[in-house]
């Protein structure tokens, strides 16, 4: 028997197993044979402070200690820039605003991402504080933390009934029962059918497809140095140095049931149509192509706490487009409410993130 179950083994749970692993016996259930299979593994890894509404960002400045010093640290420097075209100006002022980014010449711009294209780029802003995050050290940091610590992991185990035993439960995954006096739902796109299979109400956690393009380096080019670059405004695309390549997004939300996703190709080739009007290069071939989920709660806001009505069921979800660059605090904060431990998190904060906003 364990203390708590967690279940989901993507960032989320394993960096929750990791922060309760001193205090309680911890077990972790994952759906597939690996950690970090869906949306951990899918991820664009950026540390981006701005990123998110007030609440994502209040949780974004408490882990960024963790991000540049825990381990050695997962954080190295790649800066974001903002790009726009004539007729996006209002968009372009927007965002550039809301992410902390400061604007520059155009000449600037184009000493930075020597592809821009200068006849259709009008409006270009920029912060060098934005950096990669290597999402694999992080999940094996945390998870050599919580296993050091004495955390069971099960992986290949999916969970398939949930019933109270007793004042605990008992969770049957890949044909095994497992009880605990505790759950923590850190099942990602899946945290609503976890809840049903819970007996509690869900919360509209909802998952919408991101897809991805690795293209080859444009023109020959050396991406190394380049910043991470966005389009202003909806219906955009950003892309990202990768491994001798960049990577394109065309920034979709697509509403879907959660599944194993894989990318649209009418919408990367919309996309990727999209970011060549504002570069200097076509692309000449894909490499490679995927994508992720990112499930929101309907206020776009994660949900971390005890379910409203379901004594000993705690959410752990909803981390959207923000999951890694939140999880040191997000974990912590989930761990300290199970433990009973004083959270650094303001008040006010902490009432945002509550399921019980749902109630």
């Amino acid at each position: 028997m364990s203390d708590i179950i967690v279940i989901g083994g993507g960032v989320a749970g394993v960096s929750v197993a990791a922060c309760l692993a001193p205090h309680a016996r911890v077990t972790l259930l994952e759906n597939e044979k690996s950690l970090a299979y869906h949306a951990s593994g899918r991820s664009a890894a950026m540390f981006i402070r701005d990123y998110g509404n007030a609440s994502v960002k209040a949780l974004n400045a408490a882990s960024a200690d963790h991000h540049h010093h825990a381990d050695g640290g997962v954080l190295s420097r790649r800066g974001m820039m903002l790009v726009a075209r004539a007729d996006r100006g209002e968009a372009f002022r927007a965002d550039a605003t809301a992410l902390g980014l400061g604007e520059i010449t155009l000449a600037e711009a184009a000493s930075l991402w020597p592809i821009l294209n200068p006849d259709t780029v009008v409006h270009a802003a920029y912060r060098p504080d934005a950096y990669d995050l290597d999402t694999d050290l992080l999940i094996q940091n945390y998870a050599r933390r919580a296993r050091g610590a004495g955390a069971t992991f099960v992986t290949g185990a999916p969970v398939t009934a949930i019933a109270r035993s007793g004042q605990g439960w008992r969770v049957t995954a890949g044909g095994q029962d497992h009880t605990a006096d505790i759950i923590v739902n850190a099942a990602g796109a899946w945290a609503d059918e976890i809840a049903r299979m819970a007996g509690a109400a869900p919360l509209g956690i909802t998952p919408y497809r991101r897809s991805m393009a690795r293209i080859a380096a444009p023109g020959g080019l050396d991406t190394s140095g380049w910043p991470f670059v966005e389009g202003a405004g909806e219906e955009s695309w950003y892309a990202k140095p990768d491994a001798g390549a960049l990577i394109v997004s065309p920034a979709e939300e697509e509403r879907v049931d959660p599944h194993d996703a894989w990318a649209d190709d009418m919408v990367l080739a919309e996309g990727l149509a999209r970011y060549e009007k504002m570069v200097i290069h076509p692309v000449t071939r894909m490499l490679a192509n995927w994508a992720g989920l990112r499930s929101f709660a309907p206020d776009r806001t994660l949900v971390i706490g005890p379910d409203a009505h379901m004594p000993g069921f705690h959410w752990l979800a909803g981390q959207g487009g923000y999951g890694f660059q939140t999880a040191p605090a997000a974990s912590q904060l989930a761990a300290d409410l199970i433990t009973g431990a004083a959270p650094s998190l303001d008040a006010a904060t902490i009432a945002a993130l509550s399921p019980a906003r749902f109630s």
